[in-house]
């Protein structure tokens, strides 16, 4: 009897101690099921108006009506994208701050830029959408084609300046391993962005311009005439442009862009965002803005584009060692 008293008070002490614990869990975990009661911040790494910025405004823009509820889209730009990843990687994995995560966080993690590492720092939850890079020139530049200019920087190594959007981003790297493939040595002059990168090619001031479609209305003006793009594919808008693959080089960038949150979301969260912005993607609003802008739909969802970063991650770690991107980083 003695015996069969204390079992009974040993279970009720077990009991009160784990109702303890489910109180000493974190509201937003135990509100997991209930997801979103209240507004969504979305970090977008980039400066508004641009276009990785209309692209994800355009999937908020669905995803809040299939979650039933706002998400404010913050511009968090600086350091070709990492000042906004970074910010994403150390906040609270509760769902309400998710955001862009640019595939170039593989490399920037590596190089050291970004004080996270991609394989674990993040949950990702959809890849979204890739970009539309070429190489430009001025109407009257004596390069009519890739060809004529390949073979003007094997004769003149060095000579031929490009403009690109800042050392170590896609369009430089991109750029880089373009040379490399055709055994050029291109003289690259890195900027604080497309805008400013543009500006100078329109000016005269460099020879050709590598970025994603800043050139397009420019081309369609008559104002620059594109060499090649980057993708796997022509792309419908230019079709008469062929890509470095075509032109027998095998390099293809397309920089594709996600939506990620913290490490450590609660799985009923993960689905609920997840299952949003799959909806949000293959919507028709979304692909209008994605085929204005000149930027493929990628969806993958989320354990498929953790794969995806998982092989980029390694497929980065050899390009970084063959272009010395680190000592190029260093030197500005």
């Amino acid at each position: 009897m003695h015996q069969d008293t204390r079992l009974q008070r040993r279970h009720l002490l077990l009991g009160s101690a784990a109702g303890a614990a489910g109180l000493l869990l974190p509201t937003w975990a135990r509100a997991a099921d209930e997801y979103p009661v209240r507004p969504i911040t979305f970090v977008c790494p980039w400066p508004a108006g641009g276009t990785a910025d209309q692209s994800m405004r355009a999937i908020c823009q669905v995803a809040s009506k299939v979650l039933g509820q706002s998400i404010a889209v913050e511009n968090r730009a600086g350091a070709a994208g990492m000042i906004g990843a970074q910010y994403i990687s150390t906040a609270r994995p509760d769902g309400y701050v998710i955001g862009q995560i640019p595939i170039s966080v593989t490399r920037f993690s590596q190089i050291g830029t970004l004080k996270a590492d991609p394989r674990k720092d993040f949950t990702y939850l959809a890849r979204t959408n890739g970009q539309t890079f070429g190489i430009a020139v001025l109407p009257d530049s004596k390069f009519k084609t890739l060809k004529d200019m390949v073979a003007f920087a094997k004769a003149n190594p060095g000579k031929v300046t490009y403009a690109h959007a800042g050392v170590g981003g896609a369009t430089h790297v991109g750029m880089e391993e373009f040379a490399m493939a055709a055994g050029i040595e291109l003289n690259a002059i890195a900027y604080k962005g497309g805008s400013a990168a543009l500006q100078d090619t329109l000016g005269g001031q460099v020879d050709m311009l590598a970025d994603s479609s800043s050139w397009a209305p420019h081309v369609e003006g008559g104002k620059l005439r594109l060499l090649a793009t980057w993708g796997e594919k022509r792309t419908p808008r230019f079709k008469d442009t062929p890509t470095l693959k075509e032109l027998g080089y095998n390099v293809v960038v397309d920089a594709p862009n996600g939506i990620g949150a913290p490490r450590g979301l609660p799985p009923e969260v993960e689905k609920k965002l997840r299952d949003a912005f799959r909806t949000a993607i293959q919507s028709e609003e979304f692909k209008a803005v994605a085929a204005r802008i000149d930027s493929p739909v990628m969806y993958l969802d989320g354990p498929d584009y953790q794969k995806y970063v998982m092989n980029v991650y390694d497929r980065e770690t050899q390009l970084i060692q063959r272009l010395k991107l680190k000592e190029l980083m260093e030197k500005g």
